[in-house]
């Protein structure tokens, strides 16, 4: 996650002399650290005049650079100037993208998150899935930013990605066509009525103006009749920390601890808490997580946990609550984002999984499960002493499924367009008439029948596999093409409201409005 703050750029003299003669430590230390310094220096030299290959002090230091970062944590990383300006124009709208956030994971480049129903997720690609190729050119070697440049450009533009995605020995890979498109960066998503006393709030991430976001979306569904909320977390990848402070406070009283941030720096060491009565704390609240649930979203999962705000159903998050700060590398304007603190909850739990002795490889396949022993062994308490554990990050109050995983073939149905084409020959066909929209949301059977069944006979016609989906995953299937079949006759509204009504975790979540005061404690 980002704090926003005030960074100076020190002119380059003044760094130099730091590097050359400031080192800390007594005077033995300084010494060892400059021998350290002439050592890197005369090896970058003997590769530049003897390695069989040319090459340039800047490919060096960047890679050089990248080494020691990624020697840090998992998350700390370089920027380049051009490519920090492209992501800039990428957020404010004046260029197109797929709808991913990616990261390095030992060397290889990974989908962190998907934006829902944008142009990836469209596409099939899911977070973990790895990068291998951009219109069929290799990405060995680019850094993260180099890759994430080459994912932007005019709407429209067609790219072409190779990925793989399962065990590195023996991988699934997969190519898919995605064309990109404008993802303005909100926060708020849907905004729906689930019944007419409940209220759907989808937070898709953490930007500026996030806390007035949510507000308003709020106030929207009270004066439809909420009277409680279900806020949706899942595949949230974070943000700006400013904006969880701003979103948790809507739903705590005054003076309230959200968190604290850990760090040797005192300056980097704080307590974030409440400046006013939040206008929605005493609004009954549910909260969906899942293993996409990151950074930001995950600060926010926590304090409603902790201070018994919040009954939280649905996954184990992802594990990441470290804040990065963006620091300038002089003289090109290159910016460094650096791990300057941890956030602590309100009970003393630390989100983080543990990184230290671990590959990125292995620190990213814990992502959603269970840390290392001592991250979930320490046993903290919520405000009404209900037992909660820390490390590796938040577990549910109420634990719920995973979905059907898509098989296989599904990358290829979704690349060629065929349950586009599925969906949409069913579309034309549904009657306008809103009693017949209202109808299509619970016709299971029909969405089998008139979906499902067409679209695996063309997967078995097509590609020769013999496709029978169980009832878990034939259901998934359905509720994907019957929510573009609802798309396309009536339009987004109806998507959403689909969504809503269908999801298996928010109908989890609407059984237990009644148990809602003893699961949270109540009465202790």
């Amino acid at each position: 996650m980002h704090r926003r703050s005030r960074v100076l750029f020190p002119r380059l003299g003044v760094l130099a002399l730091t590097l050359a003669l400031g080192f800390p430590g007594s005077a033995g230390a300084q010494a060892a650290s400059y021998e350290q310094l002439q050592t890197f220096s005369s090896l970058l030299n003997q590769i530049r005049l003897s390695y069989v290959d040319s090459v340039t002090y800047a490919e060096l230091i960047h890679a050089a650079v990248d080494g020691v970062l990624g020697s840090l944590d998992p998350h700390s990383r370089f920027v380049r100037r051009a490519d920090a300006e492209r992501e800039l124009a990428y957020e404010q709208g004046a260029l197109a993208g797929i709808g991913v956030a990616l990261d390095m994971v030992d060397d290889r480049i990974v989908v962190l998150a998907v934006a829902p129903n944008g142009p990836a997720a469209r596409a099939g690609i899911s977070p973990g899935d790895r990068l291998r190729a951009i219109d069929d050119t290799t990405i060995e070697g680019l850094s993260l930013s180099d890759a994430a440049s080459r994912l932007l450009g005019d709407k429209g533009r067609k790219v072409r990605l190779s990925l793989e995605r399962g065990p590195r020995m023996e991988p699934d890979t997969f190519r898919v066509t995605v064309k990109l498109d404008v993802i303005e960066p909100k926060s708020v998503g849907a905004v729906r009525m689930v019944d007419r006393t409940t209220g759907y709030v989808r937070l898709l991430g953490f930007h500026l103006k996030g806390g007035d976001e949510v507000e308003k979306a709020v106030r929207e569904l009270e004066g439809k009749g909420a009277r409680r909320l279900v806020l949706d977390l899942r595949g949230n990848p974070g943000g700006i920390l400013d904006a969880s402070e701003e979103i948790a406070g809507l739903f705590l009283p005054k003076q309230t601890l959200i968190y604290r941030t850990d760090s040797r720096r005192p300056a980097a060491r704080q307590e974030l808490r409440t400046t006013r009565d939040g206008p929605f704390r005493d609004l009954p609240l549910s909260v969906l997580i899942d293993g996409g649930s990151a950074s930001a979203s995950e600060a926010v999962a926590a304090s409603l946990q902790d201070h018994d705000r919040a009954l939280l159903l649905g996954r184990r998050s992802f594990g990441k609550a470290l804040v990065q700060r963006a620091f300038p590398v002089p003289p090109q304007g290159d910016l460094v984002w650096l791990t300057v603190a941890r956030v602590v909850t309100p009970s003393g739990r630390v989100i983080q999984r543990s990184y230290q002795g671990l590959k990125a490889e292995q620190y990213y396949s814990f992502a959603g499960r269970s840390g290392a022993a001592q991250d979930t062994l320490a046993v903290f308490h919520s405000d009404r002493g209900r037992v909660l554990r820390g490390g590796g990050g938040i577990v549910p109050d109420v634990p719920l499924p995973e979905p059907a995983s898509l098989p296989r073939w599904w990358r290829v149905v979704a690349d060629s367009g065929w349950y586009e084409a599925v969906a949409d020959s069913v579309a034309v066909l549904l009657p306008r008439d809103p009693r017949q929209q209202t109808a299509w949301l619970d016709a299971r059977a029909e969405w089998q029948a008139r979906l499902v069944g067409p679209l695996a006979a063309r997967v078995r016609d097509r590609l020769g596999i013999a496709v029978a989906p169980d009832s878990q995953l034939a259901a998934r299937l359905g509720r994907i093409l019957a929510r573009r079949a609802a798309e396309v006759r009536w339009g987004p509204e109806s998507a959403d409201e689909f969504t809503v009504h269908n999801d298996p975790d928010i109908q989890a979540a609407m059984a237990l409005w009644d148990r809602l005061p003893t699961l949270l404690g109540a009465g202790h």
